[in-house]
């Protein structure tokens, strides 16, 4: 159903069209809380697309090749063989719709298989419960909460912190 790889420079323009719907962006990136003009979405997404650090892959859909969102991997350690997984699926279209699922098997799929890491974390917002449903599903585990570590719309609340291990996924 959809095909991870690289992402395009005339990809952009969606990412004005999601970053500026508060729905799309409730529980994503802080930095997508600050930004909204054409040319702030465009420099920090000209920015990703030069990114050698972290594994960023546009997240299309395999029969028409549309770009619905991105996800990868960012902050590796090489010493620690670890790394943060992200998601974020742009066109609300597709929510709710089992791709989160996908994706996120793909993407610890990789970074177990090609770049040797043992673990693979995440934080993700208490109140984002597809998002728990598809990491849960993926076989991350809870190991924590960050008390209060999020503030949208005017309150608190608190974010998960969920890992998961080569040693869990080859089981799987």
């Amino acid at each position: 159903m959809i095909k991870l790889k690289q992402l395009k420079k005339h990809d952009c323009p969606l990412f004005y069209q999601w970053i500026n719907d508060k729905d799309t962006i409730q529980y994503s990136l802080s930095l997508f809380q600050r930004i909204n003009t054409k040319k702030e979405i465009k420099a920090w997404y000209l920015k990703l697309l030069r990114d050698n650090k972290n594994i960023n892959l546009g997240i299309y859909l395999d029969k028409t090749n549309k770009l619905i969102g991105y996800a990868g991997l960012s902050n590796i350690s090489n010493t620690n063989k670890s790394a943060e997984y992200f998601i974020f699926i742009g066109d609300k279209e597709y929510w709710g719709s089992g791709i989160g699922s996908q994706v996120t098997k793909q993407i610890i799929e990789l970074g177990f298989s090609k770049y040797k890491l043992n673990r693979i974390m995440l934080t993700v917002s208490e109140l984002n419960i597809g998002g728990i449903k598809a990491y849960k599903n993926a076989g991350f585990k809870t190991e924590g909460i960050m008390r209060q570590a999020n503030f949208r719309e005017g309150i608190f609340h608190d974010k998960l912190i969920m890992s998961i291990l080569k040693s869990e996924w080859i089981t799987k």
